[in-house]
């Protein structure tokens, strides 16, 4: 019975499109952890799983990890990837999205897209015909969280019996993190400034979600208390993509909120430290706690190959 049923949500996952973390069930993104592990531990069984995919990468904002494992996780998978950059498409100005989804619909068999506006990728998943792939947006970062609860699970195997604290900027990272955890049952801290809370809507969804599985999703202006007795400790840079006017700003809005030793002796001895990357170092975060043997940044960003194979794997299958 546990077999049929396990068949059934990998079947429902074919030609999907992944937007946000909202988009999968609590049963379908424990599909995906299950496969992302597999495909870790047994990485050669996947080799010709994808034979003849081929996937357009779509870059608006520059990239190092979403552009290497998207590449090589397609390779891995037996497939293969197309680059293209604003000066091939410049969305929205040289290209409508429409007309942009409607070509690659009929060349290539699943779009990632790396961009600003959410309503970007929201438009491109509803004129192709073919699996989107929410590579990051403003609003969301849903490949990230997949893989940082990964992440968790591989220190943590229960979700239900952890505290994961988010300090920081409100943004896309602590969207998607608040969804995948009120799915899975994972008490969440979020610690940001008043000015700097996360999308109300986003907050107002995981909570409703976090109601039905046992979830915990709570934010405080205080980032001690978002840190004390938490597992793990996330933070982001202050300043996205696109935000730079605000640097300075931001420094010291957000001076209070930096992980640094004080800060992080609030949280459990054993507590490990996570960050999407890049890191900028001395301000969202200090050198002796990102290269600290608690510090998992690494690790992290390599499960970003896994999870997105594993993402890739169920959408594009035949």
């Amino acid at each position: 019975m546990k077999n049929t049923k396990k068949k059934m949500i990998v079947k429902k996952l074919q030609r999907r499109d992944y937007l946000s973390v909202d988009d999968f069930s609590t049963n379908e993104i424990k599909s995906i952890l299950r496969l992302t592990a597999d495909m870790k531990a047994h990485s050669r069984r996947y080799r010709k799983s994808l034979d003849g995919k081929m996937m357009a990468l779509i870059f608006e904002k520059p990239s190092l990890r979403t552009r290497t494992t998207f590449t090589v996780g397609i390779k891995q998978l037996g497939g293969d990837s197309l680059l293209l950059t604003p000066a091939d498409i410049n969305l929205g100005k040289r290209e409508s999205v429409f007309d942009v989804a409607k070509n690659l619909e009929r060349m290539v068999d699943g779009i990632m897209i790396r961009t600003f506006g959410h309503d970007i990728c929201v438009s491109l998943a509803e004129h192709a015909g073919i699996p989107v792939i929410n590579g990051l947006t403003d609003l969301e970062h849903p490949c990230q969280a997949m893989a940082d609860i990964f992440t968790v699970i591989e220190h943590h195997k229960n979700l239900k019996n952890l505290k994961l604290s988010y300090i920081g900027d409100g943004n896309n990272v602590a969207h998607s993190l608040m969804l995948i955890a009120a799915k899975l049952g994972t008490t969440m801290f979020v610690g940001t400034p008043e000015s700097h809370k996360p999308d109300q809507k986003i907050l107002d969804r995981a909570r409703e979600v976090a109601a039905e599985t046992g979830a915990t999703i709570t934010w405080t202006a205080d980032p001690t208390e978002a840190a004390r007795d938490a597992d793990m400790i996330y933070t982001d840079t202050w300043t996205s993509m696109g935000q730079e006017a605000e640097l300075e700003a931001r420094r010291q809005i957000f001076a209070p909120y930096q992980v640094n030793r004080e800060l992080f002796s609030h949280a459990k001895p054993d507590a490990l430290f996570m960050h999407c990357l890049p890191a900028h170092r001395g301000e969202e975060v200090t050198d002796e706690i990102i290269d600290s043997p608690n510090s998992v940044v690494f690790q992290e960003a390599e499960n970003r190959l896994h999870a997105q194979k594993a993402i890739m794997f169920e959408l594009l299958r035949d």
